[in-house]
Formats: C-alpha cells, sequence, structure tokens
C-alpha cells in the first residue's frame, strides 16, 4: 500500500466477528494434531517394518534349518530313502521327524521322497500285516502322543502334497486302487492305511484333517480331476480318493467316535455335496452317506443352517452348475434310500423336506414338455413370477433334480414317512406333529410345483400317495374346531399371523383339481372317492370363505391395472405369490367342482355364491380395475347368475351405444337381401364380407321369397331376429356337415367336415360370428351345444368325464382299463388311436412312436388322458380355433369367462324350461282400448296358458321374432309386451281377420273376438301359418 503519513501500525480487523487470539488457537490445535497424527504414523511404519524383517529372518532362518535337516536326511536315509527300513517309522527313528519339518509340496525332490516314503509303509505293512507297530514299536500306550502327532501330519502332508499339485496331476487324480504305481495312488493308499478305522489313533487323525479343512482340499482336487479327459468317465473299481473320503465322513462324533462338530463352512454338506454330480464319481461312497445315522446328521446340520439363515456353500463351479442346484440333486439322489429305511423319523423326512425346499426355491423353474405346459394349471396361469432371473442348468444337473424330484418312489415315501402318524392314527393325537407334517410336506410341495414340471409330480400325488385325503382330514378338524395351526416357521417368508390353511390350500387343491380329472362319475358320485359328497359340500364352505376372504374381505393389492394380481409379483413379494397363488388353485378347484354339480347336482347353487354380494358390489364390478371386477373375471361363481346376466347384458347395450353414437348416421345400417331358399349361402357371402365394425352395427334384413318377390314389411327389429333363429337353424343343422350330434343331440364340430366343405374352417368362422352376432344383439337361439365345445369358447381343455356325452362307448372301454386288476400290458394296446370318418380308417399316434409303445399298468393313466384328450380336444381343434376366431369378433373373452359352460348355453337360448306365461302378463301393456280387465284380454290367457309348449314358442316367435324369451323375464323385454286392439268394433268384418303382430315392436294387435273357440283357432292359424311377412 503507499505510505498514508501515519508511522503507527493499524489494527487488523476480523469482519467475521472472531478475535486473533481465538483464530490462533484453533490454528495451533490443528497443527498439534495433524503432528501427533504424523507421529502415530510413523510409529506404526516403524512396527509394521520391524514385524516384516523379524518375519523375513525367521522364514529365512527356517529355510536354512529346513536345508539342513533335508541334507542331513538324505546323508542318512538316502535321497530316495534307500536306507529306510521298518524301523525308520518308530518313535525312536528320526525319519518321520525330519521329513515331515522339511518336506514342501511344490519341491519335486520333496515331493519324491514323501511317494517313496508311503510305499515303503505300504510294503512294510502288508509284510508285517499290520500297521501299529510299525508307527508306535513294542508300546504304543508309552509313545501315544508322539504317534499320533506323527501319523496325523502324516496324513495331512500326503493329501496337501496332491492339492499342491494337482494342477500337475490332473490325469492321476482319479487313479483306482489296481493302479498302485500312481503317485497319487500311493499317497491316498497310504492315507488309507492309516485311516483304518481299528487303529487307536484314528478320530484324532481324522479331527486334525477336518480343523486342516480336507473337504476343501479334497473338492478342489475332484472339481480339478473333472476337467480332465479322464475325469469325464468313470472307472469301473473303486477310486483311491473316493475311498479316503468314506474313511473320513462317518466320523460325525456320534457312537464311539470322540471327534468334534465340524464348522458347517468346510464340512462335507457344503464342499463334496455341491460338487456336479458326485455320485456318478463316487458311488461306493453315495451307499455310505445313505447309511440313515450318518446322512440324517449332514442332512440335518443343513436344515440347521437353513433355519439360521447361515450362508455355508463355496463359489459355484461355474454358472450352469450353481452349487445349491448340486447340492439339491445330489441330496435327492440320496434321499430316496433315506427314506426307504423302516426307522426314518418324521425329522429325518422333515429335514430332507426343508432342505429340499429352500434349495428348490432357488432353483429356476425347469421347463416342462409341450403337453405338460398345456395342461398346466389355468392352463398356466400367473403363478410363476415375472422378473425370474435368467439362469440356464447344465441339461445333466437338471435331469438329476427333475429325475429324484418327481420320482414316484421319492414322493410316496416321503409322504408315507410324513403322514404316518396323521393318516393311521397308530399313536395318540399330536396337534403340533400333525401340523409339521402337513406344513413340512406343504411347503416342499409348493416349492415343487413352482420350479418342477407339474404333471408327473400332480399324477404321483393324486394317484399314488393319500395326500388329498390326508389333508383334507387336516382341514376338516381345522374348520370345526376353528383353530387353523400357524406354520410361519416352515416359510421363512410367512408372516406370523398369516392364515393357517394358506398352505394346506395351495398344495390340496391343485392336486384334488387334477384327480377329478380321471375321476369317473360312478366314483365321484356313487363311490363317492376320493371325497363323499357331504365332505365336498364342506369343503365348498371352505373354499369359497377362504377365496372370499383373499379377493375381497383383506385383498393382496388393489388391481388398478385390471390385469391378474399376479402379474405384479415378484420374488420381492413371495407373501403376495403364495396368497394369488392360493386365489387362483381356490377359484379353479371351486370351477370345477361346481361343473361337477352342473352335470349332477349334489348341492345347491347357491353353496358356491358368496353371501355378502349386494348392489354396492355389483355397480363396482362394472368398472374396471375394481377389486370386484376383479372377482367378477377371476371366481364369477361367487356372484348371482342373474347378476352376471345384468352386468354382461349392460356392457353389450353400452358397446351398441357407442357404435351407434360413433356412426352418426341412421342410414349406415347394413341391409341384407336373403332368399328364403337359400338364406346360408346368401348369409355367408354378405355377412362374411363386413368389417368387424360393421358386424356391431345394425343390420336390416329384407326376405325375398320362393317367387323372387321382396316379401312386405318394413325391418324395425323384428325381421332381423326372424332371420337369425332362421339362419341358425340352418347352419347348424347337422345335415349340412359342418356339426354332428351327440347321443343326446347336443352339436360339437364335425372332426370331418374337411371331407364335406373345401372351405369347412370358413364356415366356422362365419358361425361363430353368427352365434356372437346374435348374443350381441340379445337374440336367443334354440342351439343346443356340447358342453366339451362350449368350453372351447372358454379357452378349456375337456378330460375323461366330458367324454360320456360323446362317445360312451369309448368311456365305458377307458374305465374298464382304468379299473382293470390283471396285467394290462397282455391286452396288447398301444399308444395309437383309430379315427373313422365317413368310412375311411385311419391310425394315429397319441405320443411320438406312441405305435411300438405298450400300455402297462404303469401309464395306463397317461394313456386315457391321451385318447380323451384325442377326441375332446385335439380332432376338433382346428374347428373349434376359426369358430372362436369369429365369435370373438364381437363377444371378447372376459364377458364369457364371466359364465360356466352350462350358464353359457343359458345365455345361449335361454332356459329350457315352458315360457312363464303368468311373468309375461305382469309385464304386458295395453292400447287401443284394451285393459288388464277387458273380458277378451281375458280369453286370450287363458287360451294362450292352455297352448303347449311348443305352441307358446311359436307365439313368442309371431309377437317378438323369437321364441325364447328374455333371460332375466319379460321385465326386460324391449319394448315391453303390448296388445292392441285391431278394429274399433265387435262386428264381423273386424273379428273375422287375424290376428297381426309388429315384431319390431312386440306388437300384437288382437281383435275383439266374441268367444274363446273363435279366438283360440284365429291365434292358432296365425302363429301357424309361418307366411312370412305377407301375412300382416
Amino acid at each position: 500500500m503507499f505510505f498514508s503519513g501515519d508511522p503507527s501500525t493499524r489494527k487488523r480487523v476480523d469482519l467475521g466477528g472472531r478475535s486473533t487470539k481465538e483464530r490462533d488457537a484453533r490454528k495451533l490445535l490443528e497443527q498439534t494434531r495433524m503432528e501427533r497424527n504424523r507421529r502415530l504414523l510413523q510409529k506404526q511404519q516403524n512396527a509394521a517394518a520391524l514385524k516384516i524383517q523379524k518375519f523375513f529372518r525367521g522364514r529365512r532362518s527356517v529355510a536354512i534349518e529346513r536345508s539342513k535337516v533335508r541334507r542331513d536326511f538324505c546323508e542318512t536315509y538316502g535321497d530316495i530313502c534307500q536306507n529306510v527300513d521298518r524301523h525308520c517309522f518308530e518313535p525312536g527313528s528320526s525319519f518321520l521327524r525330519q521329513l515331515l519339518f522339511f518336506f514342501k509340496a511344490q519341491n519335486s525332490g520333496d515331493f519324491e521322497i514323501l511317494v517313496e516314503t508311503c510305499r515303503l509303509l505300504k510294503s512294510f505293512a502288508h509284510t508285517n500285516g499290520e500297521i501299529l507297530s510299525l508307527f508306535s514299536g513294542l508300546d504304543y500306550s508309552a509313545e501315544h502322543n508322539l504317534v499320533d502327532f506323527r501319523v496325523k501330519k502324516l496324513a495331512f502332508t500326503c493329501i496337501e502334497a496332491i492339492h499342491q499339485n494337482r494342477d500337475r496331476l490332473r490325469d492321476q487324480l482319479l487313479v483306482t486302487t489296481e493302479e498302485a504305481s500312481t503317485s497319487t495312488a500311493i499317497l491316498m493308499e497310504a492315507m488309507s492305511l492309516v485311516l483304518d478305522p481299528k487303529l487307536p489313533w484314528v478320530c484324532k487323525t481324522v479331527s486334525y484333517l477336518q480343523k486342516r479343512n480336507i473337504f476343501k482340499l479334497v473338492r478342489e482336487i475332484v472339481i480339478t480331476a473333472k476337467e480332465s479327459p479322464r475325469g469325464q468317465t468313470r472307472i469301473g473299481s473303486i477310486l483311491s480318493l473316493e475311498r479316503v473320503l468314506i474313511l473320513v465322513v462317518p466320523h460325525v462324533g456320534r457312537d464311539t467316535c470322540c471327534c468334534p462338530v465340524v464348522d458347517p463352512r468346510w464340512s462335507f454338506s457344503s464342499m463334496i455335496l455341491t460338487i456336479p454330480l458326485i455320485w456318478q464319481l463316487f458311488p461306493n461312497l453315495k451307499v455310505v452317506f445313505a447309511n440313515p445315522n450318518l446322512s440324517q446328521h449332514y442332512i440335518h446340520q443343513m436344515a440347521f443352517c437353513i433355519q439360521k439363515d447361515t450362508h455355508v456353500l463355496p463359489i459355484d463351479t461355474s454358472t450352469e452348475f450353481p452349487g445349491y442346484a448340486c447340492l439339491l440333486g445330489n441330496t435327492l439322489e440320496t434321499a430316496n434310500v433315506v427314506l426307504s429305511q423302516p426307522d426314518c423319523s418324521l425329522d429325518m423326512a422333515v429335514d430332507i423336506a426343508s432342505v429340499a425346499t429352500f434349495l428348490l426355491e432357488r432353483l429356476p423353474p425347469v421347463k416342462s414338455s409341450e403337453k405338460e405346459s398345456r395342461q398346466s394349471s389355468s392352463e398356466a396361469d400367473d403363478m410363476l413370477i415375472d422378473d425370474i432371473p435368467e439362469l440356464v442348468l447344465n441339461k445333466t444337473l437338471e435331469q438329476q433334480i427333475t429325475t429324484n424330484a418327481i420320482d414316484s418312489r421319492f414322493l410316496l415315501q416321503l409322504t408315507n414317512v410324513l403322514f404316518h402318524q396323521v393318516s393311521l392314527g397308530t399313536q395318540p393325537y399330536d396337534e403340533d406333529k400333525e401340523a409339521q407334517a402337513i406344513g413340512t410336506a406343504s411347503s416342499f410341495l409348493y416349492a415343487a410345483f413352482n420350479t418342477l414340471p407339474l404333471e408327473r409330480i400332480m399324477t404321483v400325488l393324486a394317484y399314488r400317495t393319500e395326500l388329498v385325503v390326508v389333508l383334507w382330514n387336516y382341514m376338516k378338524r381345522c374348520h370345526e374346531n376353528q383353530k387353523w395351526s400357524s406354520m410361519p416357521n416352515l416359510l421363512a417368508y410367512l408372516p406370523g399371523d398369516a392364515p393357517g390353511w394358506l398352505l394346506p390350500l395351495v398344495v390340496f387343491c391343485p392336486v384334488y383339481k387334477h384327480m377329478l380329472m380321471i375321476v369317473d362319475n360312478e366314483e365321484f358320485y356313487e363311490r363317492e372317492k376320493p371325497l363323499s359328497l357331504q365332505d365336498i359340500r364342506l369343503l365348498i364352505i371352505i373354499l369359497k370363505q377362504a377365496l372370499w376372504q383373499l379377493l375381497w374381505v383383506n385383498p393382496l393389492t388393489l388391481p388398478s391395472t385390471g390385469k391378474s394380481v399376479s402379474n405384479n409379483l415378484s420374488k420381492k413379494n413371495p407373501v403376495g405369490l403364495i396368497q394369488n397363488r392360493v386365489g387362483v388353485v381356490v377359484a379353479e378347484l371351486l370351477s370345477q367342482l361346481q361343473d361337477w354339480n352342473n352335470r349332477q347336482q349334489f348341492t345347491s347353487a347357491s353353496d358356491f355364491q358368496a353371501d355378502t354380494v349386494n348392489e354396492y358390489f355389483i355397480s363396482q364390478a362394472i368398472a374396471e380395475g375394481t377389486r370386484a371386477n376383479y372377482i367378477l373375471m377371476h371366481a364369477p361363481f361367487l356372484i348371482p347368475f342373474t347378476s352376471r346376466v345384468k352386468i354382461f347384458t349392460t356392457q353389450l347395450a353400452t358397446a351398441r351405444e357407442s357404435h351407434d353414437h360413433g356412426s352418426q348416421a341412421i342410414f349406415a345400417r347394413n341391409r341384407f337381401r336373403i332368399r328364403r331358399d337359400h338364406i346360408l349361402e346368401d348369409a355367408y357371402n354378405q355377412m362374411s364380407a363386413l368389417s368387424e365394425d360393421d358386424l356391431r352395427g345394425s343390420i336390416r334384413v329384407t326376405f325375398v321369397n320362393e317367387l323372387g318377390v321382396e316379401e312386405a314389411g318394413i325391418d324395425g327389429g323384428g325381421i332381423f331376429k326372424d332371420f337369425m333363429e332362421k339362419i341358425t337353424r340352418a347352419a347348424f343343422d347337422v345335415q349340412y356337415g359342418l356339426f354332428k350330434e351327440t347321443v343326446d343331440h347336443m352339436l360339437y364340430p364335425n372332426p370331418g367336415s374337411g371331407m364335406v366343405h373345401d372351405q369347412h374352417l370358413q364356415f366356422f368362422h362365419f358361425l361363430g360370428t353368427l352365434l356372437a352376432k346374435a348374443m350381441f344383439e340379445g337374440i336367443l337361439v334354440d342351439i343346443p351345444f356340447a358342453t366339451f365345445f362350449l368350453s372351447k369358447l372358454k379357452h378349456k381343455y375337456n378330460y375323461l368325464n366330458d367324454l360320456p356325452s360323446l362317445d360312451p362307448e369309448l368311456y365305458k372301454h377307458l374305465i374298464f382299463l382304468k379299473r382293470y386288476k390283471g396285467n394290462i400290458s397282455e391286452l396288447e394296446l398301444y399308444f395309437v388311436i383309430l379315427n373313422n370318418e365317413y368310412g375311411e380308417r385311419t391310425e394315429e399316434e397319441l405320443l411320438p412312436g406312441g405305435k411300438d409303445m405298450r400300455v402297462t399298468n404303469e401309464n395306463v393313466i397317461t394313456f386315457i388322458h391321451l385318447v380323451s384328450n384325442h377326441r375332446l380336444n385335439f380332432q376338433i381343434r382346428q374347428q373349434s380355433s376359426h369358430f372362436l376366431r369369429g365369435f370373438q369378433q364381437l363377444i371378447p373373452k372376459e364377458c364369457i369367462d364371466m359364465f360356466n359352460e352350462h350358464e353359457l348355453q343359458v345365455l345361449i337360448s335361454g332356459s329350457a324350461d315352458s315360457l312363464d306365461i303368468d311373468d309375461l302378463r305382469q309385464n304386458t301393456n295395453y292400447t287401443g282400448g284394451y285393459n288388464a280387465g277387458h273380458y277378451v284380454i281375458d280369453m286370450f290367457w287363458e287360451v294362450l296358458k292352455s297352448f303347449s309348449t311348443e305352441n307358446q314358442k311359436k307365439f313368442l316367435k309371431f309377437v317378438t321374432g323369437c321364441s325364447r324369451g328374455p333371460l332375466l323375464g319379460f321385465k326386460y323385454l324391449e319394448p315391453a309386451f303390448c296388445i292392441q286392439r285391431a278394429a274399433g268394433s265387435a262386428s264381423n268384418e273386424a273379428v273375422d281377420r287375424l290376428p297381426t303382430s309388429a315384431t319390431c315392436m312386440n306388437l300384437l294387435k288382437l281383435p275383439p273376438y266374441q268367444s274363446k273357440e273363435q279366438l283360440e283357432t284365429k291365434l292358432m292359424y296365425a302363429i301357424s301359418a309361418e307366411a312370412g311377412f305377407d301375412l300382416s
């Protein structure tokens, strides 16, 4: 700065408000802290340097000492042990002490010395006949501490030497006991000698080996060996390494063994059982491991780790061989033997199931065959999660898991052991044990359903085990006692307040549903197997309450998207996954039981309906994205049929109105000119030319009579109704060849329709559109469809119990096979079926290679399934598919899914009962001088009531254009039925006239007849004339 003339020093002022002293104090403290840290760092560096120097000097000293001892050893005993005799192994000799001190596995010379030492040991032991005196001399007890130390060090040195040189010796690691000249065989045979169970030091030696992680070393040796060409094939004789493991594995601290428990991270289970396909390599070890006491220890150890959520598995050998999958495959392969033991305990079965459940839940889903996936629940519902990581297992490993997990013997033995006390009742009832057995089995099977091919599991569980009966008895007891045991400890992610029926239902429902697919009518209704009809009625109540609880009272989520709730679930929400799964399988089983009830009623239809469905619920069900709408889509039987019909008709009315408002043009209607003697041809040509949007619009029809003259009458809707009734009657006539009749005169697609019409598939598309148009316009048509064909409109498959309506003779033969007690293979049946259409016989295989596959007692159920599927599904698949495409042009699947097949028939044709004339009378209007009390009106209703059902239908067709009344009664007829006086006076000229009608307005023009007889005669003539629309 420039000199201002003032010699004094100006005091510096801190604008921050702090004094200089305070700032200097802070600076001083910071400097002091940094200095202290610097001195501490320096001190640590010095200490570290001292440690490094000390370690280096120690290692150098040891190396120098080892070199010195190695030289002394070679001078005394020779470079390759030329001067060694049997006394060199005794306590007084320095041979083993020096060898074990200087030995380094990486040193090739030391390795050769060790191999020669083991060779000599084997030779001396063979010559002497025993090995104890070889190490201990005359008195083992006097020198046992030294002898034990040397033996355990020698044993570990042998396995460590192989481990350290495994890359160099990879082709010699899996050698047999016969290959005595191989270095690795010599080392492992020496280990086998000192690990003889009869020797006094064996437990101490094994304990030492386990503390030094012998199983980890063996694991790395085996993995290296499997990478070599020799490791890919199994040699016939026992492997030297396998013999060592057989001697080590049984030491689990039981009986006379005093070995301590090994850390699970380094145990046999974690290190060896996670090696891919280990039993292919060590089949003799598999036999040893299957010993009940031994396997129980290791499996219980795994189960304990699972309960404590301890992660003990090693790093995976590769992405296609994850450790948990290898452990699962190897465990399941031995579980069969373990469970087959007579003394296998409930605890053992629980441990096996718990371990398998834990590992299955981490397994990616195993894809089933096309047939199995096609017939899976719903048929493949949303039970599986969306964001499963893409993980592909090795095919051999996948086959090992799948084959053993769904093996009939394994599933049968597991359920037998778990349910032994529960099903037999030989011991006093124990509620806790029963809940444990039920919960364990349900947990395992639920995990298996989510992962493994369903079809084979279901078949075994349904027909080879007592699972359905046991689970039902348990659920029945819980329901009657109003107490469900909680099972959150069986699935860790289940909260403590989770309903006790979740796990039993998630297994019971799909298995019982699968069983019902092959149960015949006699078994279900008469023999009442597997459950009595009384039990089924109670089951329906339990299922209905559980489903209502899940979907309405305490729902999982509010489905705002209108999609299935399960679409939003993943493994991040396993509680939601299992709850949603229960909702799906319960709804499916209830739907199937409703089908059985429709075939032959054993309970009231109202038993399937929820008790609390009200007008609010119905109003909510119409709105997409609501809980009520979700229930309507996935469990419609909970809602009364009449309520669903109202919703259905409302949806169609809304669709018609939206189209009419969108078109904006009353003259834009499609007009058909139909010749009565060519009605089918004209309707097909003109309707096929319409777009989907045009089909939704109004269609007006003009009929042309046999003379080519257009009939009188303006189509205000009535003529179109008449047209729809006539065209459907003609199109679905069996004489036309597109449809056939069952023995009950129900219609289904003709499997040989292609032999009758070249364009038969286009005709089926047209017929689907035609039926949909009738339903879309609210027109009932008298077409009785077979139930198994109506199921195709719902994308459902048919099963054995649907076969009697199609082919009762074939059904009887299949039931005969099902109940045949002898040897079915003697009947010379094969997996083929004969088709006979119009005299042309063809043979078709039910499975690839079926003509060479004989039907046996083991596969007869599969054969019955396939035959039923061929006749009920496969033969009409093309016709049904095209019919469905045409149908869905106007009626979406979501609308049809609200109804079962029997309800769908009512929706198409109305009730088969006679017309309710009283209902029609209560909903009739009068005009032109008539009223409800007029004498002509009283005569009219008396006459109409006296008509036969057929004549009543003719009358209804005469006045409305349709022979069927509205689904919900004449209250819903639009416009309402009206009777108009046809003449002003009762003159002779007036009463000679016939009654006429205006079908577009549902109007009857009735002259004032003088007598009941005259009225009956005139009315009968009018409704029977069938003179088209010229009559009016």
